[in-house]
Order: C-alpha cells, then structure tokens, then sequence
C-alpha cells in the first residue's frame, strides 16, 4: 500500500509528521481519529484531526499536497449529506413551531 508522509497541526500531535495510508484516489482520509488510552485504565480518549488543503500551486490552482488540523468538537462528520436532507440542528437553535407562535 502507498503512505505519504502529513503533517499534523494542532493538539498534541502539533509539529509531527506520520506516514498515512493513501486510499483508491490517492488522498489520505477526510479524518483520522487517534485513541489514547486513559491513564487510570478507563475509556480512551480519541483525538479527531480533519484533512484540509496544505497549499494550492500557483498557476494551476491544484492542491500540493494535505495536512490534518485538530478538531477539539470531535463530532462525527463521516454522514453523507444528500440534497434533500435537513442540517442538524445546532446546540442553540429554536425549538421547531410556527414563527409567529406566542407564547402566553
């Protein structure tokens, strides 16, 4: 199989550089997830790192190559979003109901 070596930026992992597994197209995962195991024997900790563009050349505009960023949320972003499909609601978002509802 074919690795390349990505850096890595942000978390605890700032500043290393892994050889990662390259898929069927030759890029690296969208995200990859490191466990590290708790220190008290509980449930490990995953860290979450999202790839992103590390540079684009100049007079094609074609990516040089990827770099993962840390993503201290952690959410799970591996859903296919279909056109048709709703967003998630966020954290602080109305609940659902008429927009001119009253209450009282």
């Amino acid at each position: 199989m074919k690795s390349e070596d990505t850096p890595f930026e942000g978390g605890p992992m700032d500043g290393r550089v892994l050889p990662v597994l390259l898929g069927i197209t030759g890029h690296p995962p969208k995200t990859y997830r490191i466990p590290v195991p708790a220190p008290d024997g509980g449930p490990p900790t995953v860290l979450v790192y999202r790839r992103v563009p590390r540079g684009r050349s100049g007079r094609t505009g074609l990516t040089r190559g990827w770099k993962y960023l840390h993503d201290p949320t952690g959410r799970a972003g591996g859903r296919p979003r279909w056109p048709w499909s709703r967003p998630a609601p966020g954290p602080d978002a109305t609940p659902g109901g008429k927009p001119d509802d009253t209450d009282g």
